[in-house]
């Protein structure tokens, strides 16, 4: 039998009406914003786990940095280091050459002019710096002795150590040294070739020291990768999940709406036949 009492089943529809436009409006704030977790109350868990991704993230990103410019230390100085070498290089020729029974002393002469300049500009390379950091160190000793730096690569502290290369025991050899007379060009040859080997041996340590720097360079891109893929997992919206569900609201809230307009027509019925 009808009763003035069907209202009630009009305000259950008008409260299930009420709940779905929330979550309707939820939904298209996904879909606007393309994520799952637009504030803490989406979910509290998730929010707290992604905020510590995104610190993790912004940390490698940081040292990517840091790294990044370690490697550009470690290249400048070897092309300062290059350099030397083709100053040695030729540094050498102009002692073979002085050293040569056909040379006339005014040849041994020239040759020394032009030595002794690559040798002012060898020892000029000493003062070279990179972001105001000096590049190489004056140990004066003919042993390689390098200043180690320390960089940090990764979250849980692992270092690498960079070299302030000792130019010093390259130069040592060669900074009083001549080529005027066929004696003094047999002992420069000498003190050059013990040069270069110094050189060689600062070249090499550069080279394994960039090595290193680029494998960390790959480790932090590939943990900086894996974080961000991680961080996705957890607040990036299912486009295709969330339209599903916004469809289906979308259905059920036209339903309520149809069935709010007609609870409320029944009340109204009900009413006249009490007229």
């Amino acid at each position: 039998m009808n009763s003035i009492l069907a209202s009630a089943g009009a305000s259950n529809v008008s409260y299930q009406l009420g709940q779905n436009s929330k979550n309707l409006q939820k939904s298209v704030q996904r879909l606007s914003s393309m994520l799952r977790i637009n504030s803490s109350a989406d979910d509290p868990a998730g929010l707290a786990l992604s905020m510590k991704l995104g610190m993790s993230i912004r940390k490698t990103e940081a040292m990517m940095s840091t790294v990044s410019n370690t490697s550009s230390f470690l290249q400048v100085q070897d092309g300062v280091l290059g350099v030397a070498d083709d100053i040695l290089q030729r540094m050498s020729e102009l002692a073979i050459y002085s050293k040569s029974i056909s040379a006339s002393s005014s040849d041994r002469a020239a040759y020394d002019e032009e030595f002794q300049d690559l040798n002012a500009q060898l020892s000029g390379m000493l003062s070279e710096t990179f972001n105001g950091m000096n590049l190489f160190t004056d140990g004066g000793s003919t042993t390689i002795n390098s200043t180690q730096f320390e960089a940090t690569i990764s979250l849980t502290g692992q270092t690498i150590g960079i070299s302030q290369a000792d130019l010093g025991a390259v130069t040592e050899y060669v900074e009083l040294q001549n080529v005027l007379d066929t004696a003094a060009a047999a002992l420069a040859d000498t003190a050059i070739d013990n040069a270069i080997i110094n050189l060689a041996a600062l070249r090499a340590t550069n080279g394994s020291e960039q090595n290193r720097v680029n494998f960390a360079t790959d480790l932090l891109s590939v943990n900086k990768l894996n974080l961000e893929a991680a961080n996705s997992r957890v607040v990036d919206l299912d486009y295709a999940s969330e339209m599903l569900n916004y469809t289906k609201l979308g259905i059920i809230q036209d339903s309520n709406i149809a069935l709010l307009a007609q609870a409320n027509t029944r009340s109204e019925n009900i009413l006249r036949l009490l007229d």
